[in-house]
């Protein structure tokens, strides 16, 4: 059952006060920029609380979220105040029990994931495995495996992915390096995709102590 008040506390919390920035390691961005951040995100809010008191279906949900994820010109924005607008979203999406990955990805990065990496659902039967790409959590050590179902000559590096272990819920990075088509995720869920025009190894690690961190 959905929360409504961890909405409620959301929408009064100052979401992009000093502190919250001084949290990231951030420092704050100016502030008619954090004040439309704060009214954007509290009309979103309002509209939801609203419609959950109304009973309305999972999909208005939803689509009221991506309503307001559209409204916000990522133009004007640097890259860490994208990331923030992107992990209040996440944080909402959780509270109302909706996937919302793959819009915050294309809002964030562009249509990644259906550019050069196609991520397969499994068909079991139907799929070749070329390649498995295995490294441990560095919690628990299960097994991340990454199953390579297509190769291809020419094509660069993939992203940098931020995954979460299925068996304890711990942030790994992944690099699977090059000419890779299509793939396969094994005992892991894809959290963030990085890309390269705007992470290197150094900062793709950085992120991930940021979600290891404050996301516990």
């Amino acid at each position: 059952m959905i929360n409504k008040e961890r909405l409620n506390y959301l929408l009064e919390k100052k979401k992009f006060a000093d502190s919250e920035w001084e949290k990231r390691g951030l420092n704050p961005s100016d502030n008619e920029l954090c004040e439309l951040m704060e009214s954007k995100f509290n009309e979103c809010l309002h509209s939801l609380i609203l419609l959950i008191e109304n009973n309305a279906f999972q999909s208005k949900l939803k689509l009221e979220l991506k309503r307001s994820l559209k409204s916000f010109d990522k133009s004007i924005f640097d890259t860490e105040e994208r990331e923030f607008i992107c992990d209040y979203f996440d944080e909402i999406a959780k509270i109302i029990e909706t996937d919302f990955k793959n819009e915050l990805n294309k809002w964030l990065y562009g249509s990644l994931l259906n550019s050069f990496i196609k991520l397969s659902s499994f068909i079991k039967g139907k799929e070749k495995v070329v390649d498995i790409l295995s490294q441990e959590c560095t919690k628990c050590h299960a097994s991340l495996e990454t199953f390579i179902l297509q190769k291809e000559e020419g094509i660069p590096d993939s992203d940098f992915f931020i995954v979460r272990c299925k068996s304890c819920r711990e942030f790994n990075l992944i690099d699977i390096g090059s000419n890779i088509k299509q793939l396969r995720f094994g005992e892991y869920e894809l959290e963030e995709q990085l890309s390269r025009n705007q992470y290197d190894l150094d900062g793709a690690k950085i992120r991930l102590k940021q979600l290891q961190f404050f996301r516990k």
